[in-house]
């Protein structure tokens, strides 16, 4: 199967889990703020990002891992396959270990974090058992983590994610159940360890009946140049893992700590919708990442240049489009038609976190090309110099500017790599000049503001009440002129040009 049919196949199952998982993650949240309130909800949401934070622990192995897949799996050479999910396997016990240690050692230290003014009632000894039971989830996860490996490398990504679909189903209406028969949250947090338990149980079974060469004892060890080149690009990796982490996952202990634990489930709202529509675009790209990978190992760097430009191209368009229709819609639906006005953001800091999820998608498609191309090893110490400036301008913001001071932070130290990261992949990838990138971000910029200037009248007569049918009729409207307009400008564009032979060659097959 080709790399378009493959990369159809992984989206078309990407929006359904998506919409399943968008839909049904809705419903939930509102059924616990209605039944545990708001301190529950800040806990919850405090504690996924801290354990965020503990996958620093895999430093970049599993991608450094993955990109040594590419060519094996393409070359069906099963006896290379074996070795490298050997190493996979060993490297990902040692990091269930290694996470398992650090979160156990941040325990005593819970009592800092969450301010005993922000508990709502809730004991220190209620906030560690909660805290254990999100670490086991995490740890547990790392035990079959690493067979994913290889259906991503064969990009058949849906396997993982109907997987997803189906355990994430499941969980939740089992929570919902728990939530309205108990209104206990230890119980809620119980039976997703559970359901997930169980997933992870029936993960290791199929997959080994799905590659019962995996099971052969068997297995010849890697060559040393081999081993090396996956610890280069493990330790490159790592730099850019910290890096990360400091720069995206520190947010919410920054807001606890310096300010109050209170903002981290209003923000959590905006943020629970801005991440569904960035994984519904990531669907996209995350697809056909792998791939990239069989393009980089067997096209010519020419071919790689102008499908990178149309994945580009696309990421533009997309992530335009969500943060136009964010700036104009995500709060009159959290504070009108969700919940309430209590919720509501200012439009300024709501601003801010647009901005970094607008250049966001363009880090995407960089950091995505980089790694199907395993350009490591140039920008390695990018991440860590992001991560310092974030932490500097984020706890300085927040102590004298307050919410959107932590957003400053988060916004300044991404655009660095929009900045750099472009320089490296056209110098290294493609051998050119990346001027013809920024004059292009110029332009795609510069549209999708005059497209939101036009539709900001348009917002205040039309959502002076917010009801549903005002509501789906301003959506209707953004869809209507925001492609329009974007793709009239773009239309002669070879982006564009070799989008639409695509659709038209699909239509004439049909």
């Amino acid at each position: 199967m080709g790399r378009v049919r493959q990369a159809e196949k992984n989206v078309f199952f990407g929006y359904i889990s998506n919409f399943i998982i968008l839909v049904m993650g809705f419903y939930q949240r509102k059924v616990f703020i209605m039944v545990l309130g708001r301190t529950l909800l800040d806990v919850n949401t405090l504690y996924t990002d801290i354990l965020s934070m503990l996958s620093l622990a895999e430093l970049g192995i599993g991608t450094a891992l993955n990109y040594s897949l590419y060519k094996p799996v393409a070359e069906r050479d099963y006896e290379k396959i074996k070795s490298y999910m050997s190493l996979y396997k060993k490297a990902y016990l040692a990091i269930a270990g290694v996470i398992a240690v650090i979160g156990l050692a941040l325990t005593p230290f819970l009592q800092y974090i969450i301010k005993e003014g922000d508990r709502g009632g809730i004991s220190l000894t209620e906030l560690t058992v909660y805290y254990l039971i999100f670490l086991f989830n995490t740890v547990s996860t790392y035990f079959v983590a690493y067979k994913y490996s290889l259906v991503n490398a064969q990009q058949k990504s849906y396997i993982q994610t109907n997987i997803t679909t189906i355990t994430k189903i499941v969980t939740v209406l089992a929570q919902i159940v728990v939530l309205f028969l108990t209104e206990n949250f230890l119980l809620f947090l119980l039976t997703q360890a559970a359901i997930e338990f169980i997933q992870k149980i029936f993960v290791s079974i199929y997959f080994n009946r799905l590659y019962p060469y995996l099971r052969d004892k068997n297995v010849r060890k890697l060559e040393k140049k081999e081993t090396d080149t996956v610890v280069t690009k493990s330790k490159a990796l790592m730099f850019h893992k910290i890096g990360d982490v400091a720069r995206l996952q520190t947010d919410s202990i920054i807001i606890t700590t310096c300010i109050s634990a209170k903002w981290v489930g209003l923000v959590g709202n905006y943020s629970l919708i801005i991440n569904y529509a960035a994984n519904f675009v990531n669907i996209i790209f995350n697809s056909v990442i792998s791939g990239f990978g069989n393009l980089v190992a067997t096209e010519s760097k020419e071919k790689q240049y102008s499908v990178f430009r149309v994945y580009r191209f696309v990421a533009c368009w997309l992530y335009g489009f969500a943060s136009v229709g964010f700036w104009l819609l995500l709060t009159p639906f959290i504070a009108g038609l969700y919940l309430d006005e209590s919720w509501m953001l200012a439009q300024w800091i709501l601003s801010l976190i647009l901005i970094d999820f607008y250049f966001k998608g363009g880090r995407t498609v960089l950091l995505n090309f980089k790694i199907a191309a395993g350009v490591f090893e140039q920008d390695k110490f990018l991440p860590l110099i992001q991560g310092g400036i974030n932490l500097v301008i984020s706890i300085v913001g927040a102590k004298y500017i307050g919410l959107a001071g932590v957003y400053i932070g988060t916004v300044i130290s991404g655009i660095l790599a929009n900045l750099i990261r472009p320089v490296i992949i056209y110098r290294d990838c493609f051998s050119m000049s990346s001027w013809d990138y920024f004059k292009d971000s110029v332009k795609y910029i510069s549209v999708i503001l005059m497209i939101l200037i036009l539709l900001i009248p348009v917002k205040n007569l039309l959502l002076v009440q917010v009801n549903i049918l005002t509501f789906g009729l301003m959506a209707i409207i953004i869809t209507i002129i925001y492609n329009t307009i974007f793709l009239f400008i773009f239309r002669k564009s070879a982006e564009f040009k070799y989008l639409w032979d695509i659709v038209m060659q699909k239509i004439k097959k049909a």
